[in-house]
């Protein structure tokens, strides 16, 4: 995964420091920045290259709401290495994902009974269930009725959301995700679960959606505002008449452009969940 590395110099009061680096990683991510570490000088932030919006990154910060704060940012390529080592080696605690599910890896296994048990190795954080987007969309299949559906996971990650909807009765997943060690990673996590048979996953990005004919009774994508903005009318088109949308990746504040977007292009809005400030939305499109 190539990414770039950029250090944010930040110049504020002693008692504004803290404020603004927790405000600057809230307020970036809406380009694409996903991981931070605090500096000397402010932070640095990490981003997938493919997904970096420079525009974005400078409107947040033309916007930023301290005023005695002044922030500088230089980028370079990050180095190419296994940003989420310490993640793998040590492995996740069982995450109970309300009283149905549980999401562990090989190492840590649950405690207990539950209807649905999916393993996940631990090679990266986001896509496990730790992280509250994932948690809210995996309730949010939950909450459907999956048996003998099909569902596309736009962004598929670790394969987790696809997994979920198989176990859950789904008779078929279909993911694509942009990364290559995302793609393969999903598979060997399906094949880890013993859903293979009834999984696949293409390499690329929403474009990938042309290459295929068949439409899709649910369509789930947890990532980020700006990407769901552009790719929804694409989600879309593969959803059947009566299909349910499920997005998240995005803050509460993000929801009402989310909804807007949804309508215009013909979706109703159902219903939200939300969890520290994390929004996921449902939506469906009318027979």
């Amino acid at each position: 995964m190539k990414y770039y590395e950029i250090d944010f110099k930040i110049s504020a009061p002693n008692e504004l420091m803290q404020d603004a680096c927790d405000l600057l990683a809230a307020l970036t991510g809406e380009a694409g920045l996903e991981t931070f570490e605090e500096t000397e000088t402010g932070v640095k932030g990490y981003v997938h290259q493919t997904l970096f919006d420079n525009v974005a990154l400078d409107d947040a910060l033309a916007d930023f709401p301290f005023e005695d704060v002044k922030i500088n940012y230089s980028i370079t390529e990050a180095e190419d290495k296994d940003w989420n080592e310490q993640w793998e080696n040590e492995g996740f605690e069982p995450i109970a994902i309300g009283s149905k599910c549980v999401v562990h890896d090989g190492r840590h296994l649950p405690q207990g009974k539950y209807d649905i048990s999916v393993e996940i190795d631990a090679k990266l954080a986001f896509g496990t269930g730790t992280h509250e987007t994932t948690r809210m969309v995996v309730a949010s299949l939950l909450d459907l009725q999956l048996e003998g559906k099909t569902l596309l996971d736009c962004g598929c990650g670790t394969g987790i959301l696809g997994i979920v909807a198989l176990k859950a009765g789904a008779c078929h997943a279909t993911g694509y995700d942009i990364d290559e060690w995302s793609t393969s990673n999903s598979l060997h996590n399906a094949i880890i679960n013993y859903v293979d048979d009834r999984y696949e996953v293409m390499l690329g990005d929403a474009s990938v959606l042309n290459t295929i004919d068949r439409q899709f009774d649910v369509v789930v994508a947890n990532i980020n505002r700006n990407i769901l903005l552009a790719d929804m009318p694409q989600f879309k088109m593969r959803m059947k008449p009566g299909a349910t949308l499920v997005l998240s990746g995005f803050y509460e504040e993000d929801t009402e452009i989310i909804k807007q977007r949804a309508k215009d292009i013909g979706l109703k809005y159902i219903t939200m969940k939300n969890e520290n400030n994390w929004a996921c939305l449902m939506f469906t499109l009318d027979n």
